[in-house]
């Protein structure tokens, strides 16, 4: 299975739970007078659409290399996990500013049996974020990163209400509105993870330098191919699921440019063969006495 395909199928599966969550979550909070549980169903609405984003952003990305996109279209991947980031601080602020209206609104205490759907939705939003963030690894791909947060996320508010609930269900009249108050928490967590999901993706786009392991494996790789004295600078910026390389490797200075040029192209088949989510890999040519 290809890292597009891998990707593709956790998206999906983001989307189907997503959609029966939402509605589970929104007809328990409204039969079981549970705010935080209708805020967990806001949040779950909006990753809906985030996920249909990050699949349209993990296709678009994998489009191959054209005329006008030479390095290929996978910076569209983390522009769109901004656009997922912001999506997160939407929910976050529709449940900050109805959990505020419902603390200052008088209402009854949520259901008992709201904490049983609660306690089946954490351990379920717990399992997506696991298997998402190890999809997102095997992929390397940054927007279904920030889908898997989400669904930590989502997990985070459902403990939140569950305490909540829980709390108001225990002490009683005049504490109905512990409910509203866990929105209220869970929505600050959402806003602090949605700086946890944009800032790679802020570096990813500003290339910046994070990638010392793949550059040893990198460095590895090179020194077992024939004619390759030693290697120099090596710098890598991802785009999508790919690594691009610059690398420059020292040769033997007394060989033809041909033999110099054969090397290049030899240690670029080895490296992509090797290291299969590299992308363009351009090789300079040092000589060893240089």
């Amino acid at each position: 299975m290809t890292n597009e395909q891998t990707a593709v199928k956790a998206t999906y599966f983001s989307i189907i739970g997503n959609t029966c969550l939402a509605i589970i979550k929104g007809l328990a909070g409204f039969f079981g007078n549970s705010y935080a549980l209708i805020a967990d169903a806001i949040e779950s609405t909006t990753d809906i659409f985030s996920s249909f984003l990050v699949l349209f952003g993990i296709k678009y990305s994998n489009k191959p290399a054209d005329e006008n996109h030479p390095y290929g279209h996978g910076r569209a991947e983390p522009l769109i996990t901004f656009l997922v980031v912001g999506f997160l601080i939407t929910s976050a602020t529709i449940i900050a500013y109805e959990s505020i209206s419902n603390i200052q609104t008088p209402h009854e205490l949520p259901k008992k049996w709201t904490l049983i759907v609660l306690a089946v939705i954490i351990l379920w939003k717990e399992y997506s974020f696991r298997l998402v963030m190890r999809r997102s690894k095997e992929s390397n791909s940054s927007s279904l990163r920030a889908d898997a947060w989400h669904h930590r996320s989502d997990a985070i508010t459902s403990v939140a209400a569950f305490i909540g609930i829980s709390i108001a269900l225990i002490l009683g009249k005049g504490y109905e509105s512990a409910d509203d108050w866990a929105a209220l928490f869970a929505s600050g967590f959402i806003i602090y993870n949605s700086y946890l999901i944009f800032r790679p993706a802020l570096g990813e786009i500003m290339d910046e330098h994070l990638y010392d392991d793949l550059i040893d494996e990198i460095r590895k790789v090179s020194h077992e191919v024939e004619g390759v004295i030693e290697t120099e600078k090596c710098f890598i910026r991802k785009a999508g699921m790919k690594y691009h390389v610059d690398l420059h490797a020292v040769v033997d200075a007394n060989i033809s440019v041909k033999a110099g040029h054969d090397i290049a192209h030899l240690l670029t088949d080895t490296l992509r063969k090797e290291i299969p989510e590299l992308g363009h890999v351009l090789i300079h040519i040092e000589p060893n006495d240089y």
